[in-house]
């Protein structure tokens, strides 16, 4: 019994499904500052490239085991150890420097500007914007001004 079960965990192939039962595509973040992506989900996939910032926002899309493949803000795809995610919900500002608003409104006063690559914490969506904390800051940015949430989730 014990050789089966180390032939599906050190297969070369595809691993078994098993599902969290939690939704797909969903947001996470990177629990770590030194995180590998693979290739394919186990150690024995090379290494695809490196994340080495802690709190950026990625989508898993799919599980394998403890394996989780994601997507990044770029696009790309890989794999990482569900040990290395983490639930806490972050954002990434995209593009160019953003007006973070008082309220959720184009008119609102802005609070401050971000910058590209700023992670900032997620709060809560309502429709089209959403509710960010960047550095003890807490306002409001447009869904398609930063990656981190669907168009569909937390809406209110």
């Amino acid at each position: 019994m014990l050789a089966v079960g180390w032939l599906v965990a050190n297969a070369s192939g595809p691993l078994l499904a098993q599902s969290t039962g939690l939704p797909l595509p969903r947001f996470v973040s990177l629990a770590s500052d030194e995180i590998n992506v693979r290739t394919g989900p186990g150690e024995m996939h090379p290494i695809r490239w490196v994340f080495t910032r802690r709190g950026v926002p990625v989508q898993i899309v799919e599980e394998a085991l403890d394996w989780r493949r994601i997507t990044d803000h770029e696009g790309e795809t890989g794999w990482i150890h569900a040990s290395l995610l983490s639930s806490r919900r972050t954002i990434l500002v995209t593009g160019d420097t953003r007006p973070l608003r008082r309220t959720p409104d184009h008119e609102a006063r802005i609070i401050a500007f971000v910058e590209p690559m700023v992670i900032g914490l997620l709060l809560n969506c309502e429709r089209s914007w959403c509710l960010v904390e960047i550095d003890d800051r807490r306002g409001w940015l447009q869904r398609g001004q930063f990656y981190g949430a669907l168009e569909t989730e937390l809406s209110g």
